[in-house]
């Protein structure tokens, strides 16, 4: 597997769109932890590009904006911590990256899940991979919290809107009212207005060695 200088976690195939498509290009690997929940076996789906929109739709993204990808065989709202750890072990110490972005902690299950399961793989350990910049990225559904994570914006990296929206439109099957394009655009413009840009994503630091 190539080195990569940035490697995200996506609990879902769209959470790397909706929360650090600043972030994604040649230089990325976006590590997917799961499926959609279905009675559909991974490995039947998986074999056949077309028989899936989603996955059709994951190809049409990496096609689009060029980074790498590894997809995971958990099943989505069914993740657990101690199946996910070996996991994220494994693909930090052969992608070796030189930052990190966790999902924050939400309502969302799976992504509490991953989001301690990824702390746990990144701890400092002589058999690790030591990643020194590790971030935790936000989403606009996230603004309905529920004080699961009290996200606290201390990065900020200027991002191209009209990318980011039709990255998340080649995801047409996962676009939502409650995130649609505007309420992007419109959480993009409160983090630009503190990070003194158009537009941005904001972040939170959880490791940072120079």
């Amino acid at each position: 597997m190539e080195n990569k200088r940035i490697l995200i976690i996506a609990p879902h195939i769209d959470d790397e769109v909706l929360g650090c498509f600043s972030s994604i290009g040649s230089d990325t690997f976006v590590l997917y932890c799961g499926f959609d929940e279905s009675h559909i076996e991974f490995e039947w789906v998986r074999s056949r590009p077309g028989s899936s929109e989603r996955l059709d739709e994951l190809y049409a993204l990496v096609e689009k904006f060029g980074f790498s990808y590894k997809l995971l065989h958990h099943r989505v709202n069914h993740y657990h911590i101690q199946d996910l750890i070996p996991d994220f072990e494994k693909v930090i110490n052969e992608v070796k990256p030189d930052e990190i972005y966790l999902p924050v902690p939400s309502y969302n299950q799976d992504h509490r899940v991953v989001y301690e399961a990824a702390l746990t793989a990144l701890r400092p350990h002589d058999m690790n991979h030591f990643v020194k910049r590790v971030f935790a990225y936000e989403q606009i559904q996230d603004l309905w919290n529920h004080n699961y994570h009290d996200f606290k914006p201390t990065y900020f990296k200027e991002v191209d809107m009209e990318k980011k929206i039709e990255a998340y439109e080649t995801l047409k099957s996962q676009v939502r009212s409650f995130r649609s394009p505007k309420m992007l655009r419109d959480l993009a413009s409160v983090r630009g207005i503190q990070a003194n840009l158009e537009f941005a994503e904001a972040f939170e630091i959880l490791r940072w060695v120079q």
